[in-house]
């Protein structure tokens, strides 16, 4: 057991080590001397986002006491940007949606996603969003809000 216990730690740090590799290009150098003076480097690349989110995960460190000059942050932005890019989130299909899928989708209330269920299943598929602004029940608004995720 014990030389088990010895090639899973074995294993363990080899995959920490590869994880914690950059990908090669401009900003590389910067982010590895920024991002690892408070945190493990694993850390800071852990993170998906867009430009605007990893802008505002440098500002905090920033205030938090990450040391660097002005050029230097950006550059790490530019790099985490390209190289650690949010995830699109993905579309709604509404007239295939379940209900947890409506309501954390759009950030609708149980009922107002068991309303477009209800809605769906009574009148058939919503051919637009205005088909869909007609469900009693429903803050329009909301939909409104999210209309660039919805498919039909």
């Amino acid at each position: 057991m014990r030389g088990m216990s010895k090639l899973v730690l074995a294993f363990s740090l080899l995959a920490r080590g590869a994880w914690a590799q950059l990908p090669d290009g401009p900003g590389k150098a910067e982010t590895e001397k920024i991002c690892s003076q408070c945190h493990e480097l694993e850390r800071s690349i852990s993170l998906r986002q867009d430009r605007a989110g990893w802008q505002a995960t440098m500002d905090k460190m920033m205030t938090l006491g990450a040391k660097g000059t002005d050029k230097e942050f950006q550059v790490v932005v530019d790099y985490l940007a390209k190289n650690y890019p949010g995830e699109e989130i993905p579309r709604i299909n509404v007239n295939k949606a379940r209900a947890i899928e409506l309501e954390s989708g759009l950030t609708l209330r149980r009922s107002e996603a068991a309303a477009i269920i209800a809605y769906r299943d009574k009148h058939g598929d919503f051919k637009s969003i205005e088909d869909l602004k007609k469900v009693p029940g429903v803050d329009v608004a909301k939909i409104e809000a999210k209309k660039n995720r919805l498919t039909f």
